[in-house]
């Protein structure tokens, strides 16, 4: 983790005349004389810390320092481990045999397990873009299968030769697939 990153000015550091200052509590306490939020912070036994240098005033705020720079780090650290939301794409055809359908639900099944958005796509080829209900009715079928377990992204759309449709896995149904898992470990 680079320190330049994570940079504040702190106390005689902060070269403004004013700052708008926020208190120990959170509660804002206008805008007041660099000199006097210092003041104030030091009383407290706490640092005045430059919290957002570029607005007009610039925003201080009066902190225990070591505390204040640890949840700075900590959110930091939980930003770069956050997953991107990967979008996983299973392409199905309108007249799908059923050996197929029940692989392909189940692929689906595992990206949404794995709290992956998947796009569905039913690929027509040529006369079959006369077939358009059967891809429809292929797409409900999938969301009829799949429950309350998705919530849909993105309504089915024709773009070109596909049909697309976007899902992704409700927050309840992880809960209980998380609590299923912990159960089976112990």
């Amino acid at each position: 983790m680079k320190n330049s990153t994570l940079f504040w000015r702190v106390n005689e550091a902060i070269r403004v005349p004013e700052v708008r200052l926020i208190g120990s509590d959170g509660k804002q306490l206008g805008i007041i004389k660099t000199a006097e939020a210092i003041e104030k912070a030091k009383k407290a036994g706490l640092t005045l810390v430059e919290i957002a240098p570029k607005a007009l005033p610039p925003v201080a705020k009066i902190v225990e320092f070591g505390k204040f720079r640890y949840q700075e780090e900590k959110k930091l650290r939980s930003r770069t481990k956050t997953k991107g939301g990967d979008i996983k794409e299973v392409r199905f055809s309108p007249f799908i045999a059923e050996n197929d359908y029940a692989f392909r639900l189940s692929r689906v099944k595992e990206f949404l397990s794995e709290r992956n958005k998947v796009r569905l796509v039913v690929v027509f080829k040529g006369r079959q873009m006369g077939s358009k209900p059967f891809g429809f009715a292929l797409l409900k079928r999938i969301v009829q299968e799949l429950g309350d377990a998705i919530s849909i992204d993105m309504e089915p759309k024709f773009l070109g030769k596909h049909l697309i449709m976007v899902i992704s896995p409700t927050a309840k149904k992880i809960a209980k697939k998380e609590e299923l898992d912990a159960k089976t470990e112990n």
